[in-house]
């Protein structure tokens, strides 16, 4: 997959794609992938990306390209 994305009318990395969904700053992120489901807001396409909050911890995160929507795997 491609290393940038559009996200809401804007283009995102994997790193900020990541501090969108966590809203703070991530150590690192791996490349953002298409999350084959959709949102459950607005219907619209979703994209994944794991990063790493903190230097202990591995998160998924999962982010809507067209609404606010997002979650990460520990919302589970």
């Amino acid at each position: 997959m491609a290393d940038n994305r559009v996200v809401q009318g804007r283009m995102v990395t994997p790193e900020s794609l990541a501090e969108l969904i966590e809203d703070d700053d991530v150590m690192d992120a791996e490349a953002i992938d298409d999350a084959d489901r959709s949102c459950p807001d607005c219907g619209g396409d979703v994209l994944s990306v794991g990063y790493m909050p903190g230097i202990t911890e591995f998160v998924t995160g999962f982010k809507c390209q067209n609404c606010d929507w997002s979650e990460t795997d520990r919302d589970d």
